[in-house]
């Protein structure tokens, strides 16, 4: 996601020039507030696109600390969109009160969808990230049935994790991170419901609906 060279050095500058690190610091203050988050420092770093991807931005998430990387935005509401992401992350991880390694594929799934519905209804649909739609429902349920559905409780650990998470071999690219979208809308069903109360939800809530069908 980043690596010094002239692209990047560039990218630096113009995030300068925006004051990016003033702005995202005012978008913590709001969240944190809103969703009583932890305070945590937050790292941004100037975002350097993949060869055959359209991504400007791009996040990482730990319980401690938080890594922002930015490329060229001319709607700078994408910047707020990749905060509430990540820092739903963030808050999801410090109120399920366990260990990263014990987290399952299904807490993965839902962590996912979770931090993209929180974009949808704080920013609006236009700001959700494209694996949300990659895939119709035919073939999100298809995946769900013959690959999912039997995995949901292998660790974060397992190698099968992050094949299936992000579409790894002969799985669809993010596949994973569009099923837990799914899952999470087609739980909640648009309804408006506060984040703190997402953020302690047991994974499995989630999938009921879909295990019922």
């Amino acid at each position: 996601m980043y690596r010094p060279n002239r692209q990047t050095k560039e990218i630096y500058e113009n995030l300068v020039k925006q004051k990016i690190w003033g702005k995202v610091q005012n978008i913590f203050v709001k969240y944190q507030k809103l969703w009583n988050g932890p305070d945590i420092p937050i790292y941004i770093f100037p975002f350097e696109p993949a060869r055959k991807r359209k991504e400007t931005k791009s996040g990482v998430s730990f319980s401690d600390k938080l890594f922002l990387f930015i490329g060229h935005m001319e709607d700078e509401k994408e910047v707020e969109a990749l905060f509430i992401h990540e820092y739903h992350h963030v808050c999801r991880i410090h109120n399920q009160k366990k260990q990263i390694e014990e987290y399952t594929l299904l807490d993965s799934l839902i962590m996912e969808g979770l931090a993209e519905y929180a974009v949808l209804q704080h920013c609006g649909a236009q700001y959700n990230a494209n694996w949300c739609h990659m895939y119709k429902e035919k073939e999100i349920i298809k995946y769900w049935e013959e690959d999912f559905k039997e995995n949901l409780n292998i660790r974060k650990t397992e190698k099968l994790h992050d094949v299936l998470l992000f579409g790894l071999g002969k799985y669809p690219d993010m596949i994973g991170y569009c099923l837990g979208y799914y899952l999470v809308a087609n739980h909640l069903e648009q309804k408006i419901l506060k984040d703190r109360s997402l953020f302690k939800a047991d994974s499995k809530t989630f999938i009921k609906k879909l295990l019922d069908k």
